[in-house]
């Protein structure tokens, strides 16, 4: 099975190109600024919002499975329409797709959130996403569009690196302790991605950790893992920042869980310290 990966270069997209390569799939991936460091993967140039160039790439590849694992911000050409155009050159070329969403999609009325829970976004990234999620299962009905919330890893990881800085005190501001999400590790995610396209699936899957933490203790667990200073960690409440978007989002997974073999571990778990 042949897989495009792209926003390969990204933190998301290089450990699917890790693990995909690592299962003994061909492998290609995009890049938009620099390639990743796999050399064993065959990487392209490409930017979503040029619709000849991503018909180039998918036809030079002919991949099995694309997977879109790209991070385009509030830009609406590429996090809105990129997507897309993807999805229509996936279908063309006969080839699986899975599109990364984002919890971002909810506005947090209701907290919890299952598969079927319809996108009510109040961030102009959200409603990005929201609108890819519509344009993906419109002109590729087969497709899977895997929601997922905050990727936790390595300091590539930006969650990781704020905290990081925040503790060196080079960044300044607070970790909500009211600004809740369902962290999942980037290693359980990738893996969790690659087996839904082994098994077939469609339509909406949620891929988020089985733990439901704040900015805060979020935080504090990552500092602990990384033998930080956690006093350097100030709080505050995100209900008092002028900050916009939701405050309290917690995609229920279990319903995708319950068909894998990869386990979405909580943060509790992942982050735990060993003894």
């Amino acid at each position: 099975m042949t897989v495009l990966i792209v926003g390969g270069s990204g933190f998301l997209g290089a450990e699917l190109v890790r693990q995909a390569l690592a299962s003994g799939y061909p492998t290609a991936a995009t890049f938009a600024t620099r390639h990743g460091s796999a050399p064993e993967a065959m990487w392209h140039a490409l930017d979503l919002r040029d619709p000849e160039r991503i018909e180039a790439v998918v036809a030079a590849v002919g991949p099995r499975l694309i997977v879109n694992a790209t991070s385009g911000g509030s830009d609406w050409a590429v996090t809105a329409e990129g997507p897309v155009r993807l999805a229509m050159a996936a279908a063309r070329y006969g080839s699986r797709l899975i599109h990364v969403s984002s919890d971002a999609v909810f506005s947090g009325a209701r907290v919890h959130y299952v598969e079927s829970c319809l996108p009510d976004p109040i961030t102009p990234y959200g409603a990005a996403k929201a609108a890819a999620e519509t344009g993906v299962g419109l002109v590729h009905p087969q497709a899977v569009i895997a929601r997922t919330s905050l990727i936790i890893g390595d300091r590539q990881s930006a969650h990781v690196r704020t905290v990081h800085d925040s503790a060196a005190g080079i960044r300044d501001g607070v970790l909500f302790t009211d600004d809740v999400r369902c962290p999942v590790h980037v290693a359980d995610l990738a893996a969790a991605l690659l087996e839904l396209a082994s098994r077939d699936a469609t339509g909406v899957h949620h891929l988020a950790g089985s733990d439901a933490v704040s900015r805060h203790e979020l935080g504090t667990l990552i500092a602990r893992r990384d033998g930080l200073d956690v006093s350097r960690l100030r709080s505050g409440l995100r209900a008092e920042s002028a900050l916009a978007g939701a405050i309290d989002v917690r995609l229920d997974s279990r319903a995708t869980q319950h068909g894998l073999r990869t386990v979405l571990r909580g943060a509790r778990q992942f982050l735990a310290v060993s003894d």
